[in-house]
Parts: structure tokens; sequence; C-alpha cells
């Protein structure tokens, strides 16, 4: 009897589903020992049209642009803003002319807009008022413009000293290769139609305290704009580590579990039912394994289970502290003699972010892998709202209750689970176009979550809940 009571799905308070009790997880997982209601989970392979955008991706572009971005010089966030040819004002301009070369393809979809503010003296690293604009390039959905998903790389570089404004600081790898990346997205996906909004941004300030990304997660934030991803690409320009090894087919993500914005009341709550490996940016992580990792990428996707790394930040953070999902892609072993160093040679050995030390086969691969998550998110419905699991009667079942979205794409919803112990979701249970489920599973015992289904078959990300007394 509990055999079969543990095959049951109850959709609704009434309707009854049997689902085969199918075991295993996500290609590359250890499978645990587990049964239960559902199907297999397995990743989402790639259609023809993705496997059409990640074949119009041009190494030869994107080492174009890093090139001509270690050209400028210096782009110091205090350097000069106005000389034509060194700085980076030419910088800024050169990228708003190619993003708008990109638009002038997107059929009026995709505007491109210079983001200034003055900011004010921060001391050590902002001295004096200093402008600071990123350039930001946005490509309105076709159906959902306001479900919205931001890809970017800081534009701006530093040498030794990190105030020091006038030495070169080429910064290829930092961060040319980030901007390189959302620069070719933005080309590529300018005349495609996507569901919902894709932003691509270059950003400044990020060397001298993260300003550039700050300001814009802020006025997202003032707006209220739906934010549902931002993917943050910030030294993905190598694949050699400093002892001359490589890992040409590896890309980390970075993804915080306790949200950088959680508040004592939500802290409370996670204190008490888990979830400290289930916050928005690890399901984000959990969804670009589940589309990146394939043969139309080349790739794998090791997620990093911290927010950054040690005594380094990224323009991922800004928007964490807006309660946006968030996280950050960053090269699988750093050469630090190429990153945050003057130009020269010491004992025979060269220091210096040049291009001659980056790998353009990779950034090419990495630029794949944030393609194939932004459009799978972008053309999939969004994360569901609300979510909740009902905890008013001691009960061993659960009920799940949710929003319905308004993606006129939406089909239905799944809900999702794993055992506590697990690194990922293994099982799926088809529930339908509906907003609640009853699963004969004790919400004490596993991890439940709940992820839309478009009509064209494309999962979105997995909300978990939170407790409805």
């Amino acid at each position: 009897m509990a055999e079969e009571r543990s095959r049951r799905v109850f959709l609704s308070t009434t309707a009854a589903l049997s689902a085969a009790a199918l075991t295993g997880v996500p290609a590359g997982a250890e499978e645990p020992d587990v049964r239960g209601p559902g199907e297999r989970l397995s990743p989402q392979r790639p259609d023809a049209e993705l496997r059409a955008i990640l074949r119009e991706i041009d190494e030869h572009r994107i080492e174009a642009t890093v090139r001509r971005l270690a050209g400028f010089g210096t782009r110091h966030t205090l350097s000069s803003q106005t000389d034509p040819v060194r700085g980076i004002g030419a910088a800024r301009d050169w990228i708003f002319a190619e993003l708008t070369k990109s638009a002038e393809r997107s059929g009026g979809r995709m505007t491109v807009e210079l983001q200034s503010y003055l900011q004010q003296p921060a001391p050590p690293r902002i001295p004096v008022a200093t402008t600071i604009t990123n350039v930001v390039a946005t490509l309105r959905g076709a159906t959902t413009p306001e479900r919205v998903y931001v890809v970017s790389g800081h534009y701006d570089s530093r040498c030794s000293d990190p105030v020091d404004a006038t030495k070169d600081a080429p910064g290829a790898d930092d961060d040319a290769s980030g901007v390189a990346v959302a620069m070719e997205l933005a080309r590529v996906l300018a005349t495609r139609r996507p569901a919902a909004t894709i932003v691509f941004a270059a950003v400044a300030g990020e060397e001298q305290g993260l300003f550039g990304a700050r300001h814009m997660a802020t006025l997202y934030k003032a707006a209220g704009t739906n934010v549902q991803a931002m993917f943050t690409n910030d030294i993905v320009g190598s694949s050699k580590a400093d002892d001359g090894t490589r890992d040409p087919r590896t890309i980390r993500l970075f993804a915080e579990g306790v949200p950088t914005s959680e508040t004592p009341a939500q802290a409370d709550i996670r204190r008490a039912v888990g979830g400290e490996n289930d916050s928005p940016s690890r399901q984000l992580a959990r969804f670009v394994r589940s589309v990146a990792e394939n043969d139309a990428t080349g790739m794998t996707v090791r997620v990093i289970y911290r927010r950054d790394r040690y005594l380094r930040g990224g323009d991922h953070i800004p928007f964490l502290e807006q309660g946006y999902p968030a996280a950050r892609f960053t090269e699988p072993h750093e050469d630090y003699a190429h990153q945050h160093q003057d130009v020269r040679v010491e004992n025979g050995k060269r220091f210096g972010d040049l291009p001659e030390f980056c790998d353009f086969p990779f950034i090419a691969r990495v630029a794949r892998v944030n393609a194939a998550t932004v459009w799978s998110l972008a053309t999939a419905p969004g994360t569901p709202e609300d979510v909740r699991i009902r905890t008013n009667q001691l009960t061993n079942d659960t009920d799940l209750v949710w929003r319905r979205g308004s993606d006129p794409d939406l089909a239905g919803y799944e809900v999702v689970w794993r055992e506590t112990t697990a690194d990922d979701w293994t099982h799926a249970i088809k529930v339908g176009d509906r907003t609640e489920a009853k699963v004969d599973l004790s919400k004490d015992n596993v991890f439940f979550g709940v992820r839309a289904v478009g009509k064209n078959g494309r999962r979105g990300p997995v909300a978990f809940p939170t407790p409805l007394s």
C-alpha cells in the first residue's frame, strides 16, 4: 500500500494521475537510489533554431573586438573621456557605434543608449567626481517584453595601481573578453524575435567598485523592471592556468546560496524549512547547466556554490543586492600575471593583460554557453511567481500552489522534486495548465519546485516554494 501511494500524484484536490516511478538524474550527476512519482529529468536539447544561432557566433569577430578594445591603450574609468583614440571615452564611443550597427539589423526592435551619471568622489578609487557611462543595447521581446534578461561585461580596465589612469592597461582578458561576448550576442540575436527582452551591456566602473553595474541595477529596480536573470562575463578570455595547463572545455559559473538581499524574516523561514541551496541564483545555475552543456556548445559548466572568488567581486553583485537572480561566468583557472598587472617583463616572464594571452576559440565557446542560456530563457515561459507550499496541516503529502503566468505561449507547469541531499532536480511531474497540485510525497522529506512549460516544449527556471499556512 505504501509503495502504491508513493506512485500517485494528485492534481488540484480531486483528480488523480498515475506516473511511473523512474529514477535518474541529469547526465554527469551521481544517481541517487530513490524512487517516487514523475519522470526522470534530462537536459533540454538545443533545437534547430538555437543550433543555427550558435553556429553564427564568430571567434574571428570576437578576436577583433578584444584586440580593438585593447588597442585603446587604457580604458581606466579615470582616463580621458574626450581623446578620440586613447582612453575610456574612445572605447565607449566605439562600443556604442558597433552596437548601433547591430541594432540597425533588428527592424527597430533593438535600441542602444549611453547610460551616464556623475559619480561623486568615493575614495580611494574614485578620488574626484567622474562621469560613468554604461553602453546598453536592448532587444525588445515580441510577446512578453516586460520580462528581462541581462548579459554583460565591463569595458573599463586597470593596471597594477588601481588609480593609475595613464599607464597602459589593455585589459584583454579582464574584461574585453566579456564585452566581446555581450557584443557578439547582440550582433547574432539582433535579427531574432525572442519572446522576452534581452539586454546586452558593456558597463564601466567595475574595477573602481562596481559603480556602473550598481547604477544600472538601481535604475531597473526603481523602474520596477522584472529582471529575471543577469549574467556577468568577467575574465572569460583564457583556458590556460598559471602552471601552463589548459581546460578549454570548462567555464565556471559562480552562484550564491543565501541571497545577498535576504531579509531577517526570509532568513527565519530559510532556517526553519531549508533552502540554503535553493536561492534564485542557484536555480538559475541549474537552468544554465540544463540548456548549455551539449554538443552545440562543446562546454561543461562548472557551477561554483559561492557568490564570487576570494578577495574578488563582479557586476552580478549589485543585481543580487537589488534582489535579482544573477551569476558570474569566469574562466576555469586564472593566470594572475595577466590581470591587474602593468605591462612589463621581469626575470624573463611577461606580465600584463594582453590579447596574445587570450584563447579566442575558448571565448567563442563561452559566448555559445551564454547564447544558449539567454535564448532558452527568453523563449521559454518565465519563472513561476508566488509559489507556495501549504503548511496548515500535518500530512504526509504535499500541496503546492502558485500564480498563473501571463505568457501567451504558456502550456502548463511541472512540479519538480529531489532528495534534500541531491545537487539538482531529479524528477518532474506534469500537472498541466493549473495553479495547484497535490503530490504523494512528504514535504518534510524532499525538496519541491515548480517550473513553467511553453507550447514550444521549453522549460523555464524552477521556483522554490515558501510556506503558506
